[in-house]
């Protein structure tokens, strides 16, 4: 069993290390404070190959495979979460989507665009009465003169600031559930299209999450992403790519606080000594090391998945409940060892705690994760 990833993995986590350090660091602390949208480092980001890691070459994509994606998210995490999920959410809900489910023609006018960075796309499934119940859909589409009309409200739709396109979901059978919803590929500048309420979140600020308001859009019926009723379908397999994706974004974080504290550690005395000599210290970062190991495993072990078989959803549950769950831990212990330090608004740590609680609520809570996982060991029991 081999466990570590190849080469050609680790030379593209690399490059991307290297970008993290010349340009997501420097400005990771800015766009935190300034709760600004970063479009240079999306371009920058776009010219490296990491807005369509896994969309073919031939696409305008990098053409990798999913633990390249996974390794290049987590790099990226480290330095800026908000970075790290403006790109999660362009590969796996958006170009990945339209790779697997588009048309020829969708794929023709929007992939390219998408994985390239020249395009920036948008996933709008949530309501406010449709977050945990996906299914929920109250935004209708009316079939109406060879296409459709969309009315309703999409709730913290991330990107939606700068995006040019977004897959939207909505019921065009309301009132059966999943079997009714269906998804679409709509511009943003189409009529009737607003962007509103822009949220001012606790962490990973910047992302540009704002609210997509449908006043009787009218989009074409080859504006569909499949046939009609099959929407649930397509959030659900674009959400496995997505909890992969956030499951790298967590440990990129965990690891991140990791650091801080081992610096810490070194370098504060208390009694005449590191603080790193007391066992207290060495057991909080003991812990947060091999919490950190082991996610990192399951979510090699669910990126691996993600290009071996159709549907990943009881390995994306596992990868990104612990992910997320033990880089909360590993932030929670890094403020304990930084003390005042991390504690003090704008230090490192305290950007990090805010960012990381993030990954145990969207693209499914934690408590989702542990029902789809609860569901696959009792359904084989």
């Amino acid at each position: 069993m081999i466990l570590e990833p190849t080469d050609a993995q680790r030379e593209f986590q690399a490059t991307v290390e290297a970008f993290v350090r010349e340009g997501v660091a420097p400005a990771a602390a800015r766009i935190d404070e300034t709760d600004q949208f970063p479009g240079k480092l999306v371009r920058e980001a776009g010219a490296l190959g990491l807005m369509g890691v896994t969309v073919p070459v031939a696409s305008g994509g990098s053409g990798r495979d999913y633990v390249s994606y996974a390794l290049g998210i987590e790099a990226v995490a480290s330095a800026s979460a908000t970075l790290a999920v403006i790109l999660a959410v362009n590969n796996s809900l958006v170009a990945e989507v339209v790779q697997r489910f588009g048309s020829e023609d969708q794929r023709a006018q929007w992939l390219r665009p998408l994985a390239s960075g020249s395009a920036l796309g948008a996933f709008a499934l949530s309501e406010e009465d449709a977050g945990t119940d996906a299914a929920n859909q109250r935004t209708t589409a009316r079939s109406e003169d060879g296409g459709y009309r969309l009315t309703g409200r999409k709730v913290w739709v991330a990107n939606a600031v700068a995006a040019h396109v977004a897959v939207i979901f909505a019921a065009t059978e309301p009132g059966i559930g999943g079997r009714g919803v269906t998804a679409f590929l709509v511009p943003l500048s189409s009529p009737g299209l607003a962007r509103v309420g822009r949220a001012n979140s606790l962490g990973v600020r910047g992302l540009g999450c704002m609210d997509l308001e449908l006043d009787e859009v009218w989009v074409p019926a080859s504006a569909r992403l499949g046939d009609a009723g099959d929407g649930f379908r397509v959030a659900m397999w674009a959400l496995d790519g997505g909890r992969v994706a956030i499951a790298a974004q967590a440990i990129g974080v965990g690891r991140a606080a990791l650091d801080e504290a081992l610096r810490h550690a070194r370098s504060r005395e208390a009694f005449g000594r590191p603080i790193a000599e007391f066992q207290a210290i060495q057991w909080m970062l003991a812990d947060m090391a091999t919490e950190l190991e082991a996610a990192e495993m399951l979510l090699l072990k669910a990126a691996w998945a993600k290009d071996a078989q159709e549907r990943v959803s009881v390995e994306a549950a596992m990868a990104k409940l612990y992910g997320s769950e033990a880089a909360h831990r590993a932030a929670d212990k890094a403020m304990q060892v930084l003390a005042s330090s991390g504690y003090r608004r704008g230090s490192t740590v305290e950007r990090l705690f805010r960012d990381v609680r993030a990954t145990e609520i969207y693209q499914g809570t934690s408590e989702v994760q542990r029902m789809v996982i609860a569901a696959s060991i009792l359904g084989g029991s």
